[in-house]
């Protein structure tokens, strides 16, 4: 299952470090300053609690923004789960940067892995059936490219990337359309969607969310790539399935169930048949796991 983060990763990560160092470091580590510069150190990244580690492929650029000098080795891949007391990493070199850069380099990984961690209990919920589960944009602002590689570390697919590079029809557009077109809104989208599909890119999609079956069943006459179910119960989700296929539109036209998706009810809505299930909760609730860094004088 391990992974390694791409450019757009560590450009996110290069981004986010600037202002870590800044705001953490500022001027320089005064405590630290205290310590003689030639002595050296060993720290040990350790498991305090079962995990998906996740930011071992980062700690080499997180180390390298503090001290040219700190040397990272890697024991346990992104995406791979961890138990209690396991090793993750090791740091060795001046014990100045190891200290300056210990906060920052674990708030790092903490984060990473509680979503990757999150994630995988998802994923392992509905293991055995059609559906996948698919991050949102309730990310963390700034955070978004590593939270996303993250989700994947833990066995989850990313949704659309931002505003740009797919539609999604949600209910506020619909509500917009429906005050300016005077009409019924998803008929009107229907119109735009005509019109802006030939200049789309190749790997974007059009979706459009719908909270009832009687919005469902004018969805399915319209070009569109996925319907997203909000919120419906489980017989609804069943019913529309059923629908769809029906209609002779499975495997042209995917169903993604979201709202209220928990990790109580996410099997329940996997069995449905569904192909997707959208979870916010993958990264807006996921907590931070327990990583330490022990540091021995080499």
């Amino acid at each position: 299952m391990a992974i390694q983060p791409g450019m757009r990763e560590r450009a996110n990560l290069r981004r986010l470090l600037e202002m870590a160092r800044d705001e953490d470091l500022g001027s320089g580590d005064v405590t630290s300053a205290i310590l003689p510069p030639e002595v050296h150190a060993v720290g040990r990244f350790v498991a305090r609690q079962p995990m998906v580690f996740c930011g071992g492929a980062l700690l080499e650029a997180v180390a390298a923004a503090y001290d040219g000098e700190l040397r990272t080795t890697p024991h346990t891949p992104d995406g791979d789960s961890a138990g209690a007391g396991q090793l993750l990493a090791v740091w060795s070199g001046p014990a100045r940067g190891m200290l300056a850069a210990e906060r920052v380099a674990l708030n790092f990984l903490q984060r990473l892995s509680g979503v990757a961690t999150t994630t995988r209990e998802y994923a392992s919920a509905v293991a055995g059936t059609a559906a996948q589960v698919y991050d949102t944009r309730k990310t963390t602002p700034g955070w978004r490219e590593l939270e996303r590689y993250a989700v994947r570390a833990g066995g989850g697919k990313n949704h659309r990337r931002g505003l740009y590079d797919a539609v999604l029809i949600k209910d506020n557009h619909l509500a917009v359309l429906a005050r300016a077109e005077g009409r019924d809104p998803i008929t009107a989208a229907a119109r735009e969607l005509e019109r802006i599909r030939p200049y789309l890119g190749e790997r974007a999609f059009i979706e459009l969310e719908v909270d009832s079956l009687q919005q469902f069943q004018v969805a399915l006459t319209l070009p569109v790539d996925i319907i997203l179910l909000d919120n419906m119960p489980a017989g609804d989700l069943r019913t529309a399935v059923a629908m769809r296929d029906q209609a002779g539109l499975k495997g042209r036209m995917d169903l993604e169930a979201s709202g209220g998706i928990t990790l109580a009810n996410v099997a329940e809505v996997a069995a449905t048949g569904v192909e997707r299930i959208s979870v916010g909760a993958l990264t807006h609730s996921a907590g931070a796991v327990d990583i330490a860094l022990d540091i021995e004088v080499d």
